[in-house]
C-alpha cells in the first residue's frame, strides 16, 4: 500500500537528501513530497538548493509563497511580511490535497506554516533540529510536534523533554562512503565554500590571497552565483601553472559533493550544521567562519563543537581578514596529521535510519 510522507524546511539541503535516500532504500512504496520556498531570498531570483535537486530524486516538489520575519527593515522585509498569511493558506490547501500520513520538518521559515496547518488537520508531525542550539521555526513548532528529533544533546534544553529523541544529524550515503585520508596530497587540495549560495564575506577574504594559496595548494572554490564571473576572470589572468590549480564554480552539485571531498585535504567555509556533520564524519581538517547573526549563535556553537573535537579552527567573522585567513589555513596544513586523529560523532552515521524509524513508528 502506497503511503504518502511529506518533508518540509527552509534550508534542509543535504540533511533532507540523506533522509530521502533512507526512505527510498527502506520503503519502496512510500510516496515522498516536499513543501518549501522556491526562492532563497527576496533579493533576486536565486532558487533554493532543494528546488534544484529534489525533483531528480523522485520527490514531488511543491512550493509555497512563504514569507519570514527579518531582523532589519527594508523593502524586501516588508514584501516578505505580507507573504506570511498567504503562506499559511497555501500550505493548508496543499496539505488538503496531499493528505500525508506523517510530516518531517527540518525547520526554517517555509516549514512553520506547514507544521501549523498539519496540526490543525491532525497530521502527525516530527521536527528535526540540525544545529547545536535551536532555530526559531523549530522553537515555535515544538508545541505542535508529536516527536522532536535533535542532532545534539545540547539542543534538548530548548524542547519539552517527553518529546525529545537524540537521533544525530543525517549525512548523505555518498559522503559517508568517502573515507578518511591518511596523508595530504602533493600539492594539498583546499575546498573553499560559503554554502550552496556562496558567501561574499569569505570571497572577499579569499580574493587578495588566492594567488598565494595557489602557489601551495590546488583550490576548488564554490563562489556562489554573484561572485563567479569575477573569480573566473581571475583564473584566466593567472599564469598557466596557477590557473591549472584553480577550479572556481558557482555551485557544486550536492549529490556529487563526495567527489570534491575525496580530493580535499582542507575545507574552508561556514559552519552550518550539515557542513560540520560532513566534515566530522570524513575528518577533513577545516577553517570555519560562522555566520554571526543567527538567533542563538547556531553556527558559532556548531563551529565550537568541531573545534573541541579537534577537526577545525574557528575565525570569528568580525576578525576575518585575508592575512588571518591565510595564516589559519597554513596552521591547519601544519597540524593536519594531528587533526585527522580527532574524535568523531558516530550517531550521525545512523541518523537517517533513526529518523525514518521514528516516521515508521508514528505511521503504525
Amino acid at each position: 500500500m502506497v503511503k504518502k510522507v511529506l518533508l518540509t524546511g527552509g534550508h534542509a539541503g543535504t540533511t533532507a537528501i540523506a533522509v530521502i535516500q533512507e526512505l527510498e532504500e527502506r520503503n519502496k512504496e512510500w510516496k515522498i513530497y516536499w513543501i518549501g520556498a522556491r526562492r532563497a531570498s527576496e533579493r533576486g531570483d536565486i532558487t533554493t538548493l532543494e528546488s534544484k535537486v529534489f525533483p531528480g530524486l523522485n520527490v514531488h516538489y511543491c512550493t509555497i509563497l512563504a514569507g519570514k520575519l527579518h531582523r532589519k527593515w527594508s523593502i524586501y522585509s516588508i514584501i516578505s511580511l505580507f507573504k506570511i498569511p498567504f503562506g499559511f493558506v497555501h500550505a493548508f490547501l496543499l496539505l488538503l490535497k496531499i493528505r500525508p500520513k506523517v510530516i518531517l520538518s527540518f525547520g526554517g521559515f517555509a516549514a512553520f506554516p506547514v507544521v501549523l496547518c498539519a496540526w490543525v488537520l491532525r497530521i502527525p508531525i516530527i521536527i528535526h533540529e540540525q544545529t547545536s542550539t535551536v532555530g526559531l521555526a523549530n522553537q515555535l513548532s515544538n508545541h505542535f510536534a508529536s516527536k522532536i528529533a535533535v542532532s545534539r544533546k545540547s539542543s534538548t534544553k530548548y524542547f519539552p523533554r517527553k518529546k525529545v529523541v537524540v537521533t544525530g544529524n543525517p549525512v548523505m550515503k555518498q559522503v559517508l562512503d568517502v573515507g578518511l585520508k591518511k596523508k595530504m596530497g602533493n600539492p594539498p587540495t583546499i575546498y573553499i565554500t560559503g554554502g550552496s549560495r556562496g558567501a561574499r564575506v569569505i570571497n572577499e577574504a579569499v580574493r587578495p590571497i588566492i594567488e598565494d594559496l595557489l602557489k601551495l595548494f590546488v583550490v576548488y572554490h564554490q563562489t556562489g552565483l554573484a561572485d563567479f564571473d569575477e573569480f573566473n576572470q581571475l583564473k584566466s589572468e593567472f599564469p598557466k601553472m596557477l590557473s591549472e590549480r584553480y577550479y572556481p564554480q558557482e555551485f557544486f552539485d550536492p549529490l556529487s559533493i563526495d567527489e570534491v571531498y575525496r580530493l580535499a585535504d582542507i575545507v574552508v567555509g561556514r559552519s552550518g550544521a550539515n557542513t560540520v556533520s560532513e566534515i566530522i564524519s570524513i575528518k577533513r581538517p577545516s577553517v570555519f567562519i560562522p555566520i554571526p547573526w543567527t538567533r542563538y549563535d547556531e553556527q558559532g556553537e556548531n563551529a565550537k563543537m568541531a573545534e573541541k573535537l579537534g577537526i577545525a579552527l574557528v575565525i570569528n567573522q568580525s576578525e576575518l581578514t585575508p592575512i588571518l585567513l591565510n595564516e589559519t589555513i597554513l596552521r591547519v596544513k601544519d597540524d593536519w596529521t594531528k587533526m585527522i586523529k580527532s574524535k568523531s560523532l558516530p550517531e550521525d552515521r545512523k541518523a537517517s535510519g533513526n529518523l525514518v524509524s521514528l516516521m515508521e513508528q508514528i505511521i503504525k
